[in-house]
């Protein structure tokens, strides 16, 4: 029983290392064309990361002030957002 519940999460961590693996980082998802959440960042490169990212989920806040709920993006895939063609979740 132990080996076939290390499999099962071992097989759910791969799923999901695959289903993040999908981002292009273009940070559209997070406001980068709009009003920004305070946690996004850019790299040198120019692609876009979440300083919290482990802990995002939850009331957050953008530059402006404007208070939000992060969620999975799973969860907002039926919504619009500024530039969201770049997302490869929503293709």
């Amino acid at each position: 029983m132990k080996t076939e519940l290390k499999e099962c999460q071992k097989h759910l961590e791969e799923k999901e290392k695959k289903w993040e693996s999908l981002c292009l980082r273009c940070g559209a998802c997070c406001g980068a064309y709009d009003d920004p959440c305070t946690h996004l960042q850019k790299d040198h490169t120019g692609k876009f990361y979440c300083d919290i990212y482990p802990s995002r989920f939850g009331v957050r806040k953008t530059v402006s002030g404007q208070l939000f709920r992060c969620v999975p993006i799973k969860q907002i895939l039926h919504t619009h957002w500024r530039k969201d063609y770049h997302c490869p979740y929503k293709k």
